[in-house]
């Protein structure tokens, strides 16, 4: 009788539409790195939708790695949450975007989307971080805040990270701290500073970046069962983020990764198990913008937000 029951219980999960896509999925193809390409990293395949929602629910720990600023990432991280529902008995949703300190805001929060007095300023109630735009975020938060699992912090706090800048701690574990992920990552954070920041200081930033990491693993581990992560790509890698972290506190075994890519990148085994390839954004030259803003401030180091 148990068995019928699951197999029911399977069948009907299996029958539930799943909410719609969009126009550029189901457009998309099924070749490549194409919008709209879903694929297995281990095995080559290319998966739909339905497949790829079949596989994560069985997931005991789900990493989701955005682009921050690709508004179809975070159209399909909403998607994925209520496709998910029915399907996987969501323990809890823990955020990149959320700091400690902003947890108790978080809790109250939801417990008034509970009692039906959502709060008319939502960024105000959480002490939202200005850097993490609310107009891509909100539509997410809303959503998360009127679930029944609970919402978490993953990330360090500010005075975490002046903290570790100043005084960059190591690392236990061999996974996380081996030569090659330091290597790799120094070499992202030297490109993504566009040579303005000092040599001297990447090695600061590495240990703010690869703490970061640590906490979002050591978050995972506690959190309510089964967890579910949105961070940043190269935070949720295998090769280089959270997964080595999670190897090196004894939790290697039960994560499945899925990375949000724009059509185009390619990407390995080695960094994740699925990819859901996605439109590029337009080209933005980031490099240009930050020598700019860098040159505007020695211009006029009295201008009202820089610092002298």
């Amino acid at each position: 009788m148990r068995s019928l029951l699951f197999v029911c219980l399977v069948l009907l999960a299996a029958c539930q539409t799943l909410p719609p896509l969009p126009a550029w999925q189901a457009s998309g193809g099924r070749q490549g790195v194409e919008p709209g390409t879903i694929r297995d990293l281990r095995s080559g395949a290319s998966l739909t939708p339905a497949q790829l929602v079949e596989r994560l629910a069985a997931a005991p720990r789900l990493l989701v790695g955005e682009k921050h600023d690709n508004p179809d990432h975070h159209a399909l991280e909403l998607w994925l949450l209520e496709a998910l529902a029915g399907r996987r008995a969501q323990g809890s949703l823990l955020l990149e975007m959320l700091e400690p300190d902003q947890q108790a805001r978080v809790a109250a929060t939801q417990a008034a989307f509970a009692a039906g007095q959502v709060p008319a300023n939502l960024p105000v109630a959480l002490a939202w971080r200005q850097g993490w735009d609310w107009a891509l975020y909100g539509p997410l938060l809303r959503h998360a805040l009127a679930q029944p699992y609970p919402l978490l912090a993953a990330n360090l706090d500010r005075q975490e990270v002046r903290r570790v800048y100043a005084e960059r701690p190591a690392l236990s574990g061999a996974a996380s701290s081996s030569a090659r992920v330091r290597e790799v990552l120094l070499a992202q954070i030297g490109a993504s500073h566009c040579g303005q920041l000092p040599e001297s200081q990447w090695p600061a930033m590495l240990a703010v970046q690869q703490q970061r990491d640590r906490r979002m693993a050591e978050r995972l581990l506690a959190a309510p069962q089964p967890p579910l992560l949105l961070a940043g790509a190269y935070h949720v890698r295998r090769d280089l983020g959270v997964p080595l972290h999670l190897a090196d506190l004894g939790g290697a075994a039960g994560s499945v990764v899925l990375l949000l890519a724009e059509a185009g990148e390619a990407l390995g085994a080695e960094a994740a198990d699925y990819v859901w390839y996605t439109p590029a954004t337009p080209a933005r030259d980031y490099c240009a913008e930050m020598r700019a803003a860098d040159a505007q401030a020695k211009k006029d180091p009295a201008e009202p937000g820089r610092k002298p």
